[in-house]
């Protein structure tokens, strides 16, 4: 990744004082509703969807998994389609801590990264100690990338310090690795809640911030993504750092990613479309994106048994 924020730009705990800006609700869900209606012509359209499949995490977090379901989604991220079609890898295939060396073996020097959930994902709730073990053996592991949750009950009882110092004793524990901060939106219950959370977490260490861990609704939505994308855009604005942005949860569509898409570029600009600023963790999503990228080219759908399951 490139461009993010470094320990220099690290705000010390006067600065993350600076108070959020209020956010206008109707006129967020008003502008976030107009991106989904934009009309995108054939030839962009293709190269939209190919930049969506580049910016996925593809995920798998279940109880059940195994290395060889790892190898499996290795397999996809690092060739989503046929070569013919030329669409790229994704960005990151994303897993527990334990699977973090079976994912890097697989992967290789393929370019896809190694993502790791850790810090008591998805609820936060462990002690800080044990969260950080978690984060340093997944670090130590080969993770690139690392995705903790906060603690949403500490936030709502208003204790931001004891959340930031969490999210830079994170960033701290994860070394050479990135740091995504879940922010668990659904949870956050209001707009306001959400831009405190993301300044919050960009103060604190975050090289990117991300709405959900996908495991409760309402996971992303348009409307609170704008509110972090804005964040981002006012962040940078005050201190010239580039941190990305994850939406995660609730996109299945290729039309829904179209249209995160535009609202991406008209609110940082084309800097930001880039897997190394943004990326989707829905890995429902790969496969709409895929059958529109075949119907685009070859004129006709594909069944929703013609691709495998990510």
């Amino acid at each position: 990744m490139k461009t993010l924020a470094s320990p220099a730009h690290r705000a010390t705990a006067e600065e993350r004082q600076v108070q959020s800006a209020a956010v206008d609700h109707v006129m967020v869900e008003e502008r976030a509703a107009a991106f989904a209606k934009r009309s995108i012509k054939t030839s962009a359209k293709i190269s939209g969807l190919k930049l969506a499949i580049s910016m996925m995490d593809l995920t798998t977090l279940e109880g059940k998994d195994t290395p060889g379901k790892i190898a499996f989604v290795c397999r996809k991220a690092m060739q989503p389609l046929e070569p013919r079609y030329e669409v790229p890898p994704c960005a990151a295939v994303c897993v527990y801590p334990n699977l973090v060396r079976v994912a890097k073996k697989f992967l290789g020097d393929s370019g896809v990264k190694v993502a790791s959930v850790a810090t008591a994902f998805p609820t936060g709730l462990m002690p800080l100690r044990l969260k950080l073990q978690e984060v340093k053996s997944a670090a130590h592991d080969g993770a690139d990338e690392i995705d903790m949750v906060i603690d949403r009950g500490m936030f709502l009882a208003g204790q931001h310090d004891r959340v930031a110092d969490e999210i830079a004793a994170t960033k701290k524990a994860c070394g050479a690795a990135h740091l995504k901060v879940i922010l668990e939106t659904g949870e956050l219950q209001t707009y306001d809640n959400v831009r405190r959370a993301s300044d919050l977490a960009m103060r604190a260490g975050a090289d990117f911030i991300k709405t959900s861990t996908g495991k409760i609704s309402p996971a992303a939505t348009m409307p609170v993504t704008l509110v972090m994308l804005e964040a981002i855009r006012d962040y940078f604005y005050e201190t010239g750092v580039r941190i990305g942005m994850k939406p995660a949860g609730g996109i299945r569509s290729a039309k829904q990613a179209l249209a995160y898409l535009v609202m991406v570029k008209e609110t940082l600009g084309d800097d930001w479309l880039t897997p190394d600023l943004f990326r989707f963790g829905a890995s429902t999503l790969v496969n709409d994106v895929l059958r529109q990228i075949v119907k685009t080219v070859e004129g006709n759908y594909q069944g929703e048994d013609y691709f495998s399951l990510p």
